[in-house]
Order: C-alpha cells, then structure tokens, then sequence
C-alpha cells in the first residue's frame, strides 16, 4: 500500500505508531542539518523530520526534494516540542521523524506557487488548472460543491421526488437564447442541440404520471459570459410537480433552500430591511394580479418577502432586489409635474418620470459623488441630481429650482435627516430604474451597507408575458410555457398582450436571480393563443413543439415548478465575486477552455463525415 493515514489524521493518540504518508512536498526547510519537510494531500498536512542521524539515505533525498514532488514517506509518529506545535493545524502537535523515502514522482518548475496566497492571474491559473486544484482554496469549493450535489439529492429523495436524467441530444429551440448545435452524421443536413433546459422533457414527465421530478440538470446556452454567468455550460437543481398551485411550489423551494443555507452554511437569513413590509403596504397598488398578496405578507412572517414585478422594477428599478438594504424609489413624478429644474420639467413633458432614493448616514466626499455619477452616466444618464441633508439644512447645486412645496414632498417621502443624502433619476421610466438600480448596488458595494453573512430571499411574482421589440412586433418576456393569469380567457379579446401577466416567478438572492419557474400552461387552447401573439400559429407549435402539442390531448395534470441556478446559489453560499472560481475546470471569460484549447479546429475527414463545408473566413 502507499499510505496507512492521510496526511490530517495524525494526532497525538498516533504516538509511538510506525505510519506510511504519500502526498507532495508543499514546503521544505533545512535547519541546521535536520529537514522539516511539509507534506500535503487532499486532507491536510503533515510535518516530516529527516535527521541525518537516524537515517542517512532518507535525509540525501530529502535534501534534494523541490516543490511539488511526489513522496512516500515511512516513520515513527512523535509529539512536537511544545514550542514548534502549530494550532492552525489538526496534525499540529506532533511530526513523523523519518527513516525510508520513496520519490514517486518529480515535478518541473511551477509556473506558478501552489499556495493559497498565489498572485498569478486567472488565465495563467486556468491554464494549469490541475495545480490550481492543489491550492486548499480552490480545492474547497469543489469539496463544497460535492456536498452541496449530496446535500440536494438527499433532500429531493426524501420528499419523493424521482431524479430522471433527461436527454443530452435533444431538438432545437432558438426562441430563447442560442442554442449548440451538434451536426448528424445519420442525418446529413440535420442537427441535434444540447438542452438550454430540460423544460419540455420535464413537462412530459408530469404528463406521464411521474408526479414529482427533480434532476441537478447540465444545461448548455451560446450566451456571452459575465460574473455571474458561466460560458457554455451551467447546473440547475430542476423540479416539476403535479395538481400543485403556486404557493405548493414555493413552500418546496422556500424549505429546500433554507435547509440547505442553514446546514452547509453559517449565513443568517433575513426577511429584508427594516420596514419593508411598510412600504410593501404603501405599495399595494403595484400588486397587479393577487390581491391577497399583502395579506400573506403580513401574517407568513416565516416566508419570503414576496413581490410582484411591478412592485420590483417600480421600488428597486430590477427583478432581482437586493433586499438586504433599503434605498428604495419613491416617485416624484407629479411633485416636480411644474418643476422649475429643467432636467426634471422635460422629462416629466415628454412622458417620462422623476424618481428617487435615499443613503442613510453617509454623506459623500466630492470625488464619491463624481464616482457614482460615472456610474449613472454608463447606464444612460445624463448626470446624477442630488441634496445633502447637513446640520444647517439641505445642500445641493438644484436647490435654488425647487420650491417649498417640493422640499417638503421629499421630507414626507423619504424622511431625510441630518447626515443622509437624496439621489434624483428623471427620464423615461426604463431608463430611471436601471440607472438608479445600478446607483444603489453601487453605494452597497463601496459604502459597505449590507453584512455577508447575511443572506435575503425574495420572490418576484407576475412577470408580464410579453415585451415588444422595435419594429412594434411581440416576443415572449419570460417562459412561453407559463399559465397566464385568466388562463385562456386572457387571450381572448384582448387588445394589449403586454397586459397579459403570467404565473410566473423568481427567487432573487442578494441582487441575484437564482430560480425561474411558472405554473404551466397545460392546455392546448392556451398554448395556441400564445404562441399566436409572437407570431407562430397552430401549425407551427405542432412542428416546432410537436410532442408537447400532441401530448396535451392525452389528459394534462395541472402543474409547475422551478429550476435553481446550482452554480449561482453555490457562488452566493461561498461569497465569490465570480462564478468562474466554483468549478473544477471553468471556461475562461472569453469562453475557451485554455487547458484543453476548446473551442479548436478538427481535421477534414471529420467534416466531410459530418457532410459540413466551411466558408472561408470573413464571407
């Protein structure tokens, strides 16, 4: 054998035992004769001893041991001096002193050190992923991610849900993102695509009985990358239900993942910012389509905070609040209606709203200010309109425009004190949202306004089933496969497809969305008129959807469900800043694989089996 103990197991009940380690020589020092060689596996590190005097031949290789080397190693466990045992670690208060070495295997110079402290870039990192791996940082979160997999197989089993592995090799859907495409060599001219979800194979299962599905689901989209969104490829803890109704759904996903933050996390879960359900209340005119929802707010105080879209994008300008923190918006459309603020009167004039929000307790420097500015500027903007509440009163450059009116509008609204500071959007509404969105994610990233321990959940109900593009056409603003709200009468008569507002939802975490779902349409009827909005009638759902068109005559159970972004939840439970960093072998930002060299070119011969000509670059 090449080892009796890993490399963390060692203690001081191990005493006097004869012990064979192997791992790699993570650290060697050479003091006064004797060597101190730390040895590390995947568990831990051990302390290794190599005296001259107990066994010459061991001390020579010990001598000529760099870093990274494989060794095996044979000795006697002793204690530490009490003045060398080192806390930090498990195996800290005792050493192998050594008397037979094994090199298994050399290692050339490093391109980088194997320590958790490594200054090397990302690109040079990824290219030799299999030594980043050695680094415990790194290593730990694919550990993590190994018991997250555990921990959500587990949970699911236990509520009986089935997990059903659905197709790889599937049928193109290109209304949503773009798909990959794989060319068939069977069929020449025809192509498979990977699954961007397992949506209709999930569906289909419900209407064969199978009742409860779960599956942690690999799901592959030609999307750019950015922080929180992997290349290529991506996990998702996928869940159907049938006979449920909206609230069934979220009491499985609201248990799952509170179960799962509080047993593989220290993370405190937060219903929001004090006062939130205050303004909810305020607020209830937003609610579009559920008009007990305030109600459920006030008496399920054990759930998540839940909100309508409207209610989202009108209070903090997104679909994925961060509701950790408040500066919320509130509205001073009709307040500055006769504004004498240019800025504020041509908004108002030309249809578009003047909104606002407030930082607490932080009043900032000049060149803070130029800063979130910028910040406005970049998301359309064309500056950032603000007031300083000081002990001698409030201060700004636009104060000489408002009147008394006004000023005391924004105290009744936002109630600023001394030492907070108002921040103005005006615009079209689009436009004002996302630009003071991206303002107050700003403030919480610089000025330290939430905690990260601690973690908000929210849900985000009735999206809008339909936006309109720019040639005045429709298209679907979230899943085309969701129940509209009035189910099929919804479609009838109706003159106006964006106030049609499906049952569908999120859950947003810590300004992230971390689940999509909807109650389904499950029926035929309803599945038509949606798709006849976006322009695809009768006869081209039955090709392009034909299994699920012809499925649904065979008598549908009522059902919905979601899909969790594992790799995004997995990102927000570790606190990283890039969801790059929780795989074992990430794509680069540029979507490439550097290790490997994915994507690259292939011979000929593959081409033509595949009956595929290439155009030359650039025509």
């Amino acid at each position: 054998m090449h080892r009796s103990h890993t490399c963390w197991q060692l203690t001081v009940d191990s005493v006097g035992e004869r012990v064979i380690l192997a791992g790699w020589v993570a650290n060697r020092r050479n003091h006064g004769g004797l060597i101190f060689v730390d040895l590390r596996d995947r568990y831990g590190i051990t302390q290794t001893v190599y005296d001259p005097e107990v066994d010459a031949t061991a001390w020579s290789l010990a001598d000529s041991f760099r870093s990274e080397y494989v060794v095996q190693v044979h000795g006697t466990v002793r204690s530490r001096p009490l003045w060398q045992e080192n806390d930090r670690l498990s195996t800290g208060r005792v050493e192998v002193i050594v008397d037979k070495v094994v090199i298994l295997s050399e290692s050339k110079t490093l391109p980088f050190e194997v320590s958790d402290y490594t200054n090397a870039n990302e690109d040079i990192r990824l290219k030799y992923r299999y030594l980043d791996l050695r680094r415990s940082t790194t290593f730990d979160k694919i550990a993590f991610r190994a018991t997250m997999n555990h921990f959500t197989r587990n949970w699911f089993t236990d509520h009986d849900f089935i997990e059903v592995q659905t197709p790889i090799f599937t049928v193109s859907s290109p209304e949503w993102a773009r798909d990959y495409l794989i060319p068939s060599r069977i069929h020449p001219g025809k192509f498979y695509a990977l699954p961007q979800a397992p949506q209709q194979y999930k569906q289909l299962l419900m209407i064969g009985g199978v009742d409860k599905y779960f599956q942690i689901a690999p799901c592959f989209r030609d999307e750019d990358p950015r922080a929180d969104r992997h290349s290529c490829e991506f996990y998702q803890v996928d869940c159907e239900m049938s006979f449920v109704e909206q609230d069934d759904v979220f009491d499985v996903a609201e248990t799952f993942v509170q179960e799962l933050t509080s047993t593989l996390t220290t993370k405190k879960i937060t219903r929001g910012f004090r006062g939130i359900e205050k303004i909810l209340e305020k607020n209830k005119k937003l609610i579009t389509h559920d008009d007990t929802l305030a109600e459920k707010q006030a008496t399920d105080t054990e759930k998540f905070i839940r909100l309508t879209h409207t209610q989202a994008q009108s209070l903090f300008g997104s679909d994925k609040p961060d509701i950790r923190f408040d500066m919320h918006f509130e509205d001073f459309t009709d307040t500055f209606a006769q504004s004498d603020f240019t800025l504020f009167q041509n908004a108002i004039s030309h249809g578009g709203v003047v909104k606002a929000m407030k930082l607490t307790w932080k009043i900032l420097s000049r060149s803070e200010i130029d800063d979130l500015t910028e910040v406005a500027k970049a998301n359309g903007a064309g500056g950032l309109a603000y007031i300083i509440y000081e002990a001698d009163g409030p201060k700004s450059p636009i104060l000489k425009f408002m009147n008394t009116a006004e000023l005391e509008a924004l105290w009744t609204q936002l109630e600023p004190k001394e030492g907070d500071m108002i921040f103005f959007g005006a615009g079209d509404k689009k436009t004002v949202c996302k630009v003071l969105w991206q303002v107050r994610l700003a403030c919480r990233d610089r000025f330290w306004l939430v905690n990260s321990w601690e973690i908000g959940f929210c849900w985000v109900t009735d999206f809008p089933m339909y936006e309109q593009k720019d040639d005045g056409s429709y298209d679907f603003e979230h899943n085309p496969f969701s129940m509209p709200h009035g189910w099929v009468h919804a479609f009838d008569n109706n003159p106006d497809p964006l106030t049609i507002y499906g049952c569908q939802y999120d859950m947003a975490c810590n300004g992230y969305e971390i689940l999509s779902g909807s109650i389904r349409n499950h029926d035929t009827e309803a599945l038509v008129k949606a798709f006849a909005i976006v322009g695809k009638w009768e006869e081209e759902v039955k090709e392009r959807f034909g299994a699920m068109y012809t499925a649904f005559q065979y008598g549908v159970p009522p059902h919905g469900g979601f899909a969790f972004g594992f790799d995004r939840l997995l990102m927000i439970l570790r606190d990283e800043e890039n969801i790059r960093e929780i795989y074992a072998f990430p794509k680069s930002g540029k979507a490439e694989d550097v290790m490997m060299s994915a994507p690259s070119a292939v011979d000929a011969s593959q081409l033509r089996e595949l009956h595929i000509q290439l155009r030359p670059e650039g025509k």
